[in-house]
């Protein structure tokens, strides 16, 4: 029981980072960006239409994808199609 009671500041320090780390709100929005023909846009904060960028429905391909050009959202069989002017990715 004593070692118990000697544990219990270290239980309640670990429990306390681990629900500061994963109920802290996230300090910045994600980059995202798209490719079509070759040539990489930054598509953060513009919502696709027909006068921006469509995600098409296309067979193993993915339409948007983060920083280090990793899917967004792996597997879900979209084309990213540029539809009108968009600021090239640096």
């Amino acid at each position: 029981m004593n070692k118990l009671k000697g544990a219990l500041p270290i239980i309640a320090f670990l429990f306390a980072a681990f629900a500061a780390v994963a109920f802290s709100p996230k300090n910045s929005a994600m980059n995202v960006y798209g490719e079509d023909g070759g040539q990489w846009y930054n598509v953060t904060g513009i919502a696709p239409g027909p006068t921006t960028y469509t995600c098409d429905v296309l067979e193993d391909v993915e339409c948007l994808h983060d920083i280090n050009r990793n899917p967004i959202n792996p597997g879900e069989d979209k084309e990213f199609v540029k539809r009108g002017p968009l600021p090239p990715a640096n």
